[in-house]
């Protein structure tokens, strides 16, 4: 009988390992190459439909970001803004609940806040009326991210679809409110809150009317490093995201931290809708948080979770966002134009990050021939 022979099963072409550690200047080094090949990239295809100078391109981005100190103070209230919504998602994704819901969350405290503006603008002294502000949109934002953390906690819910789904929830409860408080009636549109008088208006620091919410943010991006880096409850976060076993083991109870560091979420993404009702937009719209929760989820991934580079990802994002607006307007391009451009970009970094973390092994050609 001849023997058969024995099917000698082949290796993929090229498999992906995790990578070892790298030195924290080497990383930085690869994400500094990988925005200046976005850069390129973007102005080489800048080129090709407008045929401008790739100088004066990246000329055009500078300038739409900082180049007067108009454009440098949105700069920054976009940036603290962006921030402020990823240092409340970073307490959940720290602990592997992926809060995907901070835009809903943020919009509901905003919506709180407008309602106190409106309700009350005429009948409270200033002195109270901003407090009352400030806790309306912290417990509306916590409400709003302890509904799911409760059914998660009780009957293990998918966290991912169920703040998803809240985010709609939000924005249409908005959309009614926004209907109902229109001015005039009928319009959809709620218009400046208290114009005239100003009644809970955040205050001008410095003849800025951005610095105090940059000033809340800065103060909560410290307290949040601390809280995460050295409290006890940062600690149980920590164990309950590397395994939810073996923080029961040790006597962590998972379900309160669940609910504990949603809550804390919630109230952080509560602050952002009223720095943004109260600081900025003066109004409420659907569109008032204008994706920042979403944006935000990749603020954190990409700062490894840590709130002090959450500062420097947050800055770069807005950055390229309001850069790739000029160009867009400079070379007589479209709107859409600039969200390509921030596509790229985005890309590259996204990319960057997966390298940072794997690298990809190819068969050994010789082995096979053996």
């Amino acid at each position: 009988m001849m023997k058969q022979k024995e099917a000698n099963p082949r290796e993929p072409i090229f498999h992906i390992v995790k990578r070892d550690a790298i030195v924290w200047w080497k990383a930085w080094l690869i994400r500094a190459a990988a925005i200046v090949a976005a850069l390129l990239v973007s102005a080489v295809l800048t080129v090709f439909l407008t045929g401008e100078n790739p100088l004066d391109v990246f000329s055009s981005l500078i300038d739409g970001a900082i180049g007067t100190s108009r454009r440098f103070w949105f700069l920054i209230q976009n940036t603290a803004m962006l921030l402020c919504v990823a240092l409340a998602v970073t307490p959940a994704f720290k602990m592997k609940f992926w809060n995907i819901g901070a835009e809903g969350q943020a919009l509901i405290g905003g919506m709180a806040t407008a309602a106190c503006m409106i309700q009350l603008g005429d009948k409270l002294p200033y002195g109270v009326l901003l407090p009352l502000m400030f806790i309306a949109s912290v417990l509306a934002g916590s409400i709003w991210a302890l509904i799911p953390a409760l059914f998660k906690a009780k009957w293990n819910t998918n966290e991912t679809l169920f703040t998803l789904m809240m985010n709609y929830i939000a924005i249409q409860i908005v959309s009614f409110f926004a209907s109902e408080w229109a001015v005039p009636k009928g319009s959809g549109k709620i218009g400046v809150i208290n114009g005239d008088t100003q009644a809970g208006w955040l205050p001008v620091i410095g003849n800025q009317k951005y610095l105090l919410s940059v000033i809340t943010v800065a103060v909560i991006t410290v307290i949040m490093y601390i809280y995460l880096k050295y409290s006890k409850q940062g600690y149980e976060i920590s164990v309950v995201g590397e395994s939810q076993n073996t923080a029961r083991y040790v006597g962590i109870s998972v379900k309160k931290v669940i609910i504990r560091t949603m809550i804390i979420s919630g109230a952080i993404c509560g602050i952002a809708g009223f720095l943004l009702v109260a600081g900025a937009d003066h109004t409420i719209t659907r569109d008032t948080v204008a994706g920042r929760g979403f944006t935000a989820i990749m603020v954190s991934w990409l700062a490894k979770f840590n709130p002090l580079y959450m500062v420097l990802t947050s800055l770069l994002i807005v950055f390229l966002e309001r850069g790739a607006v000029q160009i867009s307007t400079s070379c007589g391009l479209n709107d859409s134009f600039s969200e390509i451009i921030t596509g790229i970009i985005i890309f590259f970094i996204i990319g960057c990050e997966f390298f940072l973390n794997y690298s990809i092994k190819f068969r050994d050609k010789e082995a096979d021939k053996q």
